[in-house]
Formats: structure tokens, C-alpha cells, sequence
């Protein structure tokens, strides 16, 4: 049975629609990105809003926010942070980088080198970094929302399979409608929206719906069709590699999250269905005959949510 819709949550929502206009599931994955403590990469092309999703998230629950441009010379010391010898008093001091913050851009994520690459990702996966065998921890919560652009790709770095694998959501936000971008039109002409906006929760209560998502009852016949789902793209006759144990818990988690946000203590089929091409896509390898020949991993995540059945059990919450 549905329930109210938690009025934390609405009101981050809110907030950021008076910003992005039209891009309210985008926001909601995001939110569902940050509750399941997973990461997002958003890949689009540039200038449809992807920076200011991302600051009116951070500015919405009064979270630092930082942003990391990436470059071909980019360091990995220029993510994590450093250590500086300071000759007063003959010790070396930690310079944290921009990785030390809540809310992370990091922006065109494949125009840095592999090495840097793995620096940021290695602090997605651990929410912690190590500089001279020193362990920092990375504030919390923790959110990286990285972006690519999926046009140009001279001079760029790729990130291969394994690093997809770490970000929990793949979403592309897409151009507004003509009646949207007229709004946006106006809603920029004096000011930008992002300055107008102001925290509506705080970092304390977002901890506390992260640890409420984890609460949420996935029943038995739920895992066992989350992980039907998987095995199938693992023996398609399109695809090369199929989606990992990680994307399991991946879709496990971030249903748990989406749950939580529409006012539900337990996971529907529902809830999988609509999530697993945001969660799967990004972790399969199509067979080159069959990627060139124009076929997405959407498309056959589709065809196989319609092959395999879905489990019709009543859910008993407990």
C-alpha cells in the first residue's frame, strides 16, 4: 500500500525543479544515486544543465560542493589532495583536494588520464583516500555526479568496463521541450535560477534517509528476479559481457532508495523494472555486430524485462 511521500524528500525535489525545468526524473534518480550511496555519470552533450543539477542537489541539502575540471594534465594529487612540508615545524600537512567535499562535478571525466581516473574512482569506491600511507576519510554524505560528452571523443580517455561498473546510474538528461526552453529563457533573463535557491534540508537528515533506505524490505522473490534479470544479459545472444554481481547489488540498493522516496518501506516489481536500464545499461558489452549495427543496451534490456516473468507473490513487509 502506498503511503505519503516523505516531505524531506519533496522538498529537495522541489526545490531543484526551480531550477531544472522538465528534468524532475532526473532529479529523482540523483536523489535515489545519493540515498543508495552510489555515484551518477551523466553523459550528454553540453549545455542542457548538467552543472546545475548537480549544484542545486548540493545547494538543496546544504552540502559542500565541489567541482573538478578534468584535463589531459590533471594529477591525481590534484583530485585527492597532497602532503606539504611545512620548514616551521618540520612536518609534512595535509592539503586535502577537491575529492574532500559532499558533492562532486567532476567534469568531462574522460579527458584525464587513466591514472587520474582511477585516483577519483578508487575514492568512489572506498570514501577514502590514502596520501603517503595515510587514510583520509571522505566527508559524508558522499556523491560523485560525473559527466562525458558522448560527441567528441578526440583527445579522450574512455573509461573502460570496470570503472563504468563503479557508478551506480547512467543518465542522460536530453534538450528540454521548445515550451521548456522558453521557460528557462525566462527564468534566466535577470538572474539564474541557482541564486535564488536556498538549503531546504540538512546534511543530518539526508544521513538519516540513507540509513532509512537501507531498512527497506526486499523480499525474497524480488532478489531472486533482480538477479534472473542479471543472469540473462549474461547469456544473450547480444551481448559479450553481461552485467556483474555489482549491478545485482547495485539494482537491489537503488531500489531500496527509489522505494524510500515514494513512501514505501518494500521494494515492488515495479520499482526494478523502471530502474534496470539505468542500472544495467552502462555494465554491458555488445557484441560489435551487433553495437554497429545500431542496437542499444536499452533496447534488449527491454526485451528482456518482457521475457522474464515477474514474481506476483503478494510482498509481505516484515
Amino acid at each position: 500500500m502506498y503511503e505519503q511521500k516523505n516531505s524531506v524528500i519533496e522538498a529537495i525535489l522541489q526545490n531543484i525543479d526551480g531550477v531544472m525545468i522538465g528534468k524532475r526524473n532526473i532529479a529523482e534518480l540523483s536523489l535515489v544515486a545519493l540515498l543508495a550511496e552510489g555515484h551518477v555519470l551523466l553523459e550528454d552533450v553540453p549545455g542542457v544543465g548538467k552543472t546545475m543539477m548537480v549544484r542545486a542537489l548540493a545547494t538543496s541539502i546544504d552540502a559542500s560542493f565541489k567541482r573538478i575540471q578534468f584535463t589531459p594534465d590533471l594529477l591525481p594529487s590534484d583530485v585527492t589532495g597532497t602532503s606539504i612540508y611545512n620548514p616551521k615545524n618540520q612536518e609534512f600537512v595535509f592539503r586535502p583536494g577537491p575529492l574532500m567535499g559532499n558533492i562532486i562535478l567532476a567534469d568531462e571525466i574522460n579527458r584525464t588520464s587513466p591514472k587520474t581516473q582511477s585516483a577519483l574512482l578508487e575514492g568512489m569506491e572506498e570514501a577514502s583516500v590514502t596520501i603517503d600511507g595515510v587514510t583520509h576519510k571522505l566527508e559524508q554524505p558522499f556523491l560523485v555526479m560525473a559527466t562525458q560528452n558522448p560527441i567528441e571523443h578526440e583527445g579522450t580517455y574512455p573509461l573502460p568496463e570496470a570503472q563504468l561498473d563503479r557508478f551506480l546510474l547512467k543518465l542522460e538528461m536530453g534538450y528540454p521541450y521548445p515550451s521548456e526552453e522558453v521557460e528557462v529563457l525566462e527564468r534566466s533573463q535577470v538572474n539564474h535560477p541557482i541564486e535564488d535557491i536556498h538549503p531546504v534540508v540538512t546534511i543530518e537528515e539526508v544521513c538519516q534517509l540513507q540509513q532509512q533506505a537501507k531498512q527497506v524490505h526486499v523480499e525474497k522473490a524480488i532478489k531472486e528476479y533482480i538477479v534472473q534479470l542479471a543472469n540473462e544479459t549474461r547469456h544473450h545472444n547480444s551481448i559479450e559481457l553481461g552485467v556483474s554481481p555489482r549491478g545485482s547489488i547495485a539494482l537491489m540498493k537503488a531500489s531500496q532508495a527509489y522505494a524510500l522516496m515514494q513512501g514505501r518501506d518494500y521494494v515492488l516489481p515495479d520499482d526494478i523494472q523502471y530502474l534496470t536500464p539505468f542500472v544495467f545499461a552502462h555494465r554491458m558489452i555488445l557484441k560489435p555486430e551487433i553495437k554497429y549495427g545500431g542496437v542499444s543496451p536499452e533496447s534488449i534490456i527491454e526485451s528482456i524485462l518482457a521475457s522474464v516473468p515477474v514474481p506476483v507473490q503478494r510482498l509481505v513487509k516484515k
